[in-house]
C-alpha cells in the first residue's frame, strides 16, 4: 500500500530549506530535524516543513514496516549469531541517533553527536571504530547495514546465509523428489506394495523424463528415507490402510466437539467386544457392545451387550436406559450407590423418586443423539423411538469416525480398562490373540453384562478424565460423576417417566393382518381372545394392524386395537417353553458404608474395581463370595456349555431372560401396566428389570 502524499515518519530523509535532514522525532504539531551536513538540530512546526517549496521525501521508510522491533525469529538462531545481530543494532542506533540503545540521558560519544557531525561522518567514524577493534568494516558496509535495519529491523542484520530455509529433502536431486512424489500420487487407491517396487517405478519415471542413465536413483537406504520425507511433506500415505485413514479425516481446520450441558450431545455406536462369551448353543463368540456416551460429562449413560448382530430394539432400549436410574444390585456394596457419591442425591430424590436406591450413574435426558449410518440406528424402530422420546437424531457422514470420536474413544477405554482383564480376552488384533481363547471363555452374556454394569459404576464414572475440567477450576480434573454433579446445578434435572405403553412403543413394529388364524409373521402365529371382533375388520387402507414385537421375547406380541394395546401369545408356546430356575449370584460380604472423607471413599472404589477385574479375569468369585450358577432346566443338555471356570451340561432354555439393565424389555401386562410372567415364559424369582412400569405409572 502506497503511503499518502505529504506524510512523513520518523527516520525519513527529507529535503528542506536547501539541505538534507533526517526526521528524528514527531511531537504533535512539531517535528525534530537533524541535518546531515552537521549544522545542528531544529525543532519546527510540521506545517512549516511540509509547506516549504523545496520539501521532498528522499528516502522514506518502507511502507507497512512494523513499528515494534521484531526479535522473535532470532530465537531460532545460535547464541553467537543472535548476539552479533544485536551488537550491530546498537552500532546502527548510535550512528543514526548518537545514543546506544535506550540510554537517551547519556551524552553522545565523540564523533557521534548529530548536532556536531553529519551522517556521513558518523558512518565513517563507526567503520573506523570497528576496524580498529579487529573487524574489517568499510563505510559501505555500515551504510548497507543501516539500509537493512530500516527495511527488516534487527532480522535484517543477520547473515543471509544463516537465514536460508533448509529443504525437507536435504541435498536430494529435485528431479528425484518430483519422481517420488508422482509415483506416490499414482499409487493412491492401489494395494500396498513394497518400497523396492516403488524404487523401480521411480527409476522408470526418471528414464522416461530424462533419458536412461541421466538421473541416478539413490541407494536403497537413502531412497527409503527420502520416500518417507516426501510422503510426510506432501501428506501422501504409503499404505492402503493409511490412505483410508487419511481419506476419512475431516478437512482442516479441525473443530473440537463441545457440549456444555448434560444430554446436549450424546454419541451412540456399536462394536464387537474383544472377549469371548459362552452363547446359548455352548459356542464361544464375541459379543457386540452398543454404548451411549454423553459428551459434556463423558458418562457412559447406557451399555447393552448382545450377540453379534445388534437389532434395532437394542438401540431403542439404549435410549430408554439413559432416562431411568440404574438400581443397585443386591450384591453391590453401599459405596457404589448414588447416595454415597458426589452426586446431589438428596436434591435429586426430592425431584425424582426413582433415584431412591439407585447406583452412582447419571440419569441424562439426551437432546441430540449422534449416530452413524448403521442400519440399526437408521431403522424405523430407532427413529420412531427417538421421536417418541423427543430426541433429535443427527446422522454422521459415511466413514467418518471422527464425527463421533467420544464414543469411539470410549470403546478403546473399555478395551484397555475392562475387557483385557476378562477371561477369554482375544486381543485387539489377530497377532495378539492367544492360542486357546475359546477354552478360556467362561462367562455367559448376562454374566458379562453384570460385570460391565458394575465396572461402569466403580471403574468409569469414578475415574478422573483429563478433558473434564470445571470452568472455575481449570487445573482440577474431574470424574464423570463430579462433572454431572457440577452441571446439574446449572442445567437442572427433569425426570422423564415411562409407563408400560411407552416400552411397547419402543419395540419394532410391522403391519400384519388379523385373519381367522390370528396374526402371522416370521413363521409364527399369534392368536388370542382379544382378536375376536377384529378379524378381517381393519379400517386401514392396507387392511392391516400395527403390531409391535420384541425379538428377544418371541412368545408374544402386541397389537394396537381401538381400545389400546393388547398382548397376543404365540399359539405354540406351551409346547416348547418349560419353567426354569433363575440365575443366581449370591455374594456373602458385609455392607461397607461410605466414610466421611473422600480419600477413604476413593480407596473403597479402587479396591472394588481391582476385585471386579480380578473376578472377571479368573472367571469365578473370590474366596469370600459364592460362585454363580448357570441358568439350567431339566431335560436335554447342550454340549460344551461353560459356566464359571468349569464345563457343565445344561438344557437350553427357550426363553432366557437376562437379569440386567442390558437385557430385553421387561414383560408388560397391559391391563395393569406391570411387569408380569406368562405361563410359557416364566420369569426368574430374582429377575431384575430396569424399573417397575406399574409403580412408575402410579408415581407420575
Amino acid at each position: 500500500m502506497k503511503r499518502p502524499v505529504g506524510v512523513v515518519e520518523v527516520g525519513d530523509r527529507i529535503r528542506f530549506d536547501g539541505g538534507t535532514h533526517v526526521v528524528a522525532g514527531l511531537d504533535g504539531p512539531r517535528c525534530r530535524l537533524v541535518a546531515e551536513e552537521g549544522t545542528g538540530v531544529q525543532v519546527l512546526l510540521l506545517t512549516q516543513v511540509l509547506g516549504a517549496q523545496d520539501f521532498a521525501v528522499l528516502d522514506a521508510s518502507r511502507p507497512g514496516r512494523s513499528r515494534v522491533p521484531v526479535h522473535g525469529p532470532l530465537d531460532g538462531l545460535d547464541a553467537p549469531v543472535r548476539e552479533k545481530a544485536l551488537t550491530w543494532e546498537r552500532h546502527i542506533l548510535e550512528v543514526e541517533t548518537g545514543h546506544i540503545g535506550s540510554r537517551r540521558d547519556w551524552p553522545p560519544r565523540p564523533g557521534y553527536d548529530p548536532a556536531v557531525y553529519g551522517l556521513a561522518e558518523r558512518e565513517a567514524a563507526k567503520a573506523a571504530e570497528l576496524t580498529a577493534a579487529g573487524e574489517q568494516v568499510s563505510v559501505a558496509t555500515v551504510r548497507r547495514m543501516r539500509a537493512r535495519y530500516r527495511e527488516q529491523g534487527v532480522w535484517g542484520l543477520v547473515d543471509g546465509r544463516l537465514k536460508r530455509e533448509r529443504s525437507a529433502f536435504g541435498r536430494a536431486d529435485p528431479r528425484v523428489v518430483a519422481a517420488i512424489k508422482r509415483a506416490l500420487e499414482e499409487q493412491q487407491g492401489q494395494s500396498t506394495g513394497t518400497l523396492s517396487r516403488l524404487r523401480r517405478q521411480v527409476g522408470w519415471l526418471l528414464e522416461d523424463a530424462h533419458g536412461p542413465g541421466v538421473v541416478a536413483v539413490p541407494s536403497v537406504a537413502t531412497f527409503n528415507r527420502l520416500v518417507r520425507s516426501v510422503a510426510e511433506q506432501e501428506q501422501l500415505a504409503l499404505t492402503a490402510a493409511g490412505q483410508r485413514r487419511r481419506a476419512s479425516r475431516p478437512v482442516p481446520v479441525f473443530t473440537p466437539t463441545v457440549a456444555t450441558l448434560p444430554g446436549e450431545l450424546v454419541m451412540m455406536d456399536s462394536t464387537l467386544l474383544d472377549v469371548m462369551v459362552v452363547c446359548e448353543d455352548g459356542q464361544a463368540r464375541r459379543p457386540e457392545l452398543t454404548m451411549a456416551v454423553d459428551v459434556a460429562t463423558r458418562s457412559i449413560t447406557a451399555a447393552v451387550l448382545r450377540p453379534k448382530g445388534t437389532k434395532a430394539v437394542d438401540a431403542a432400549v439404549l435410549l430408554a436406559q439413559t432416562l431411568v436410574p440404574q438400581p443397585m444390585r443386591p450384591d453391590w456394596p453401599e459405596y457404589l450407590s448414588m447416595a454415597a457419591s458426589v452426586i446431589p442425591y438428596t436434591r435429586l430424590v426430592s425431584i425424582d423418586a426413582r433415584m431412591q436406591g439407585a447406583a452412582a450413574r447419571p440419569v441424562i435426558r439426551p437432546s441430540t443423539v449422534v449416530i452413524d449410518q448403521g442400519k440399526v440406528f437408521v431403522s424405523r424402530c430407532f427413529l420412531a423411538a427417538a421421536e417418541h422420546l423427543g430426541i433429535t437424531v443427527q446422522p454422521c457422514p459415511p466413514a467418518s469416525g471422527h464425527a463421533k470420536g467420544h464414543v469411539e474413544r470410549g470403546f478403546g477405554a473399555v478395551g484397555t480398562l475392562f475387557t483385557q482383564y476378562v477371561s477369554g480376552y482375544t486381543g485387539t488384533h489377530l497377532a495378539a490373540r492367544g492360542s486357546s481363547v475359546e477354552d478360556e471363555a467362561c462367562w455367559t452374556l448376562p454374566q458379562l453384562q453384570d460385570l460391565l454394569d458394575e465396572w461402569i459404576v466403580c471403574g468409569w464414572q469414578e475415574r478422573r478424565h483429563e478433558r473434564l475440567r470445571h470452568p472455575l477450576m481449570p487445573r482440577l480434573t474431574l470424574t464423570p460423576n463430579e462433572m454431572w454433579a457440577a452441571l446439574t446445578g446449572i442445567a437442572g434435572h427433569v425426570p422423564v417417566p415411562l409407563n408400560g405403553a411407552d416400552w411397547i412403543e419402543l419395540l419394532p413394529s410391522r403391519r400384519c393382518a388379523i385373519t381367522d388364524e390370528g396374526i402371522r409373521f416370521e413363521h409364527r402365529t399369534y392368536d388370542g381372545p382379544a382378536l375376536n371382533g377384529h378379524r378381517h375388520a381393519s379400517t386401514a387402507t392396507d387392511g392391516k394392524w400395527e403390531v409391535h414385537h420384541n425379538p428377544y421375547e418371541p412368545w408374544r406380541c402386541w397389537v394396537r386395537l381401538p381400545q389400546g394395546w393388547e398382548q397376543v401369545a404365540w399359539i405354540h408356546q406351551g409346547l416348547v417353553s418349560q419353567p426354569f430356575t433363575d440365575t443366581t449370584w449370591r455374594h456373602i460380604r458385609s455392607v461397607v458404608t461410605r466414610r466421611t472423607d473422600r480419600a477413604g471413599h476413593e480407596e473403597h472404589l479402587a479396591r472394588r474395581l481391582d476385585e471386579l477385574l480380578r473376578r472377571a479375569h479368573t472367571g469365578h468369585a473370590d474366596a469370600k463370595s459364592s460362585s454363580r450358577a448357570s441358568t439350567a432346566a431339566d431335560g436335554a443338555g447342550v454340549p460344551g456349555r461353560r459356566v464359571g471356570a468349569k464345563r457343565t451340561r445344561r438344557r437350553k432354555a427357550d426363553t432366557d431372560m437376562p437379569d440386567s439393565p442390558g437385557g430385553q424389555l421387561p414383560p408388560v401386562d397391559e391391563d395393569t401396566g406391570t411387569t408380569s410372567n406368562t405361563a410359557g415364559a416364566p420369569s426368574s424369582a430374582g429377575a431384575w428389570n430396569i424399573f417397575d412400569a406399574h409403580q412408575e405409572a402410579q408415581q407420575w
